[in-house]
């Protein structure tokens, strides 16, 4: 069998994402911080690109959303993200032309005196006003101190209380079993099996062992070490004054009716503790004062700071879009790199600021297209959900990402890379992008209702149901139904849970 070679031609269509393509949608899905780093590294590696914040700031674009308007103006250009300036541009054209009293100037006097001295020539800038050295010794600490975790405050208060080796040794094998909550993971009788070494003279007893647990449970925060919830409660109660209200029925009821308290059976527990109701209330009082998590009070993680994409304002009775100025650093092209570019000159140097010079035009383009879609899709969320702004929660509309797509005609994929990770500042506080957008229920006049709306609508009941005797799921889904709002019992469940709120057996209080 002989195979022949042949030729054929054939017609097809395929996509092909360019590399200038990639990069703007990278940058698109980029959160805030992530973006700032990515131009800092572009910064650092693309000599044409430069930054430009010392420059006269441009005014970001920004865009008014009207009721009564279908659209919203949207005030974009290249200003209003990037300095694009042309490599002939002189950057003293357009820059302040005055100078400080405290600059030094570019020459010095021709004739000066053998003796001069620099403040003759020069004015000194005023000294820094003088601070106490107990503020200035808190403030470095407070800036530069790690944050503090529950073993090193456990182990600073050890440092402090004189024990003996064969304790100190105890006492670390103690503070080893403490979990983050301040409880002991381990048995005693297991922190005391691994201590223990037949070949000691001395052998080590439990009682040293329980000896030196007592006193680290006197250490803060109060009930750390404790085996269990009811430990800690009785060890913060028995640190308490012994004047305190109603502290012998507070050992009472946690010392042989937590069950009770626990399952909020208070008809049970006003049985057995003999105790009257405005008693209980009272005792009840204190043992909710106390805290079942003593290890939660040591702050252990720096606070995550949220750094808003776009603020939403009202001014003149409309609702004004605007991109944070703060959200990245004004790059633009450097002019004096571009300068040296010549367009007939192949030469490796030449070629290499020409490829530079077109990935910073590249990257810049990307940016300013980030920004303008972040702030068309913002624009149109704010003008769907005014009602949230202006009324809150219960006031959401029902909104999903093809809504959005097809308004501003871009693709579902596109919108969902713009709402993620990025947040809008609004008079009702910081919400992520996603915030605005939830699915639907069905309403008896045919309309629909935010599933946010019907979440907020819960809350309400739930704040203002009577403690003695909560609203069970099946009570509020009767409540919304009255309202025009279908919606079932497993929904209201599901959508209590996700706001973490307990079921009514667990909210029902003797108030």
């Amino acid at each position: 069998m002989v195979m022949k070679a042949s030729l054929q031609l054939k017609l097809g269509q395929s996509l092909t994402m360019t590399p200038q393509l990639q990069q703007a949608i990278r940058l698109l899905q980029l959160s805030t911080l992530d973006l700032q780093q990515e131009i800092q590294q572009a910064l650092e590696s693309n000599p044409l690109l430069e930054n430009s914040e010392d420059d006269e700031q441009a005014e970001l674009p920004s865009a008014d959303s009207d009721q009564n308007q279908d659209t919203a103006t949207l005030e974009t250009s290249a200003e209003a993200v990037t300095d694009t300036s042309s490599p002939d541009w002189d950057e003293n054209e357009n820059g302040p032309d005055w100078q400080s009293e405290n600059e030094i100037p570019d020459t010095l006097p021709d004739d000066l005196p053998v003796d001069t001295a620099w403040e003759d020539v020069y004015q000194s800038a005023p000294a820094p006003a003088a601070r106490n050295d107990d503020e200035n010794d808190h403030d470095f600490e407070t800036r530069n101190s790690p944050t503090e975790t529950l073993r090193d405050h456990l182990e600073w208060q050890l440092n402090l209380t004189p024990m003996n080796d064969r304790d100190q040794a105890i006492a670390h094998a103690l503070m080893d079993a403490v979990d983050e909550r301040g409880y002991l993971t381990s048995p005693i009788e297991d922190i005391y099996a691994g201590l223990t070494d037949d070949t000691d003279e001395d052998p080590l007893e439990m009682d040293e062992v329980e000896a030196v647990l007592r006193r680290l449970q006197h250490f803060d925060p109060p009930g750390v070490f404790a085996r269990d919830l009811q430990d800690c409660l009785l060890i913060q109660l028995n640190q308490l004054p012994p004047e305190t209200p109603w502290l012998a029925q507070a050992r009472l009821v946690i010392t042989h009716y937590i069950n009770l308290l626990g399952n909020r059976d208070y008809a049970q527990l006003l049985r057995r503790s003999r105790l009257k109701e405005e008693q209980l209330r009272d005792v009840l009082a204190l043992i909710t004062s106390l805290n079942p998590r003593p290890g939660d009070i040591i702050d252990r993680t720096e606070p995550d700071y949220v750094i808003p994409d776009v603020i939403v304002r009202k001014h003149n009775g409309r609702w004004r879009v605007e991109l944070n100025p703060e959200i990245a650093p004004r790059i633009r092209v450097n002019a004096s790199y571009a300068s040296l570019i010549r367009r007939a000159d192949s030469s490796a140097d030449n070629t290499y600021l020409r490829d530079q010079l077109q990935e910073a035009k590249w990257f810049i383009k990307s940016l300013q297209s980030r920004n303008e879609t972040l702030l068309k899709v913002a624009t149109r969320i704010v003008e769907h959900q005014q009602g949230f702004l202006d009324y809150g929660e219960e006031a959401m509309k029902p909104l999903i990402l093809s809504d959005i797509a097809q308004v501003v005609e871009m693709h579902e994929s596109t919108i969902s890379r713009v709402t993620t990770q990025k947040y809008m500042h609004t008079p009702r506080g910081i919400f992520e992008l996603k915030y605005f957008f939830s699915s639907h229920v069905s309403t008896d006049e045919g309309g629909e209702c935010s599933s946010t709306a019907i979440r907020a609508m819960i809350k309400k009941l739930i704040a203002a149901e009577t403690p003695k005797k909560p609203l069970s799921d099946s009570k509020i889904a009767a409540m919304l139904g009255e309202q025009g709002i279908k919606v079932a019992r497993r929904t209201v469940a599901k959508y209590r849970e996700a706001m973490h709120i307990p079921p009514s057996n667990e909210r029902k209080r003797l108030v």
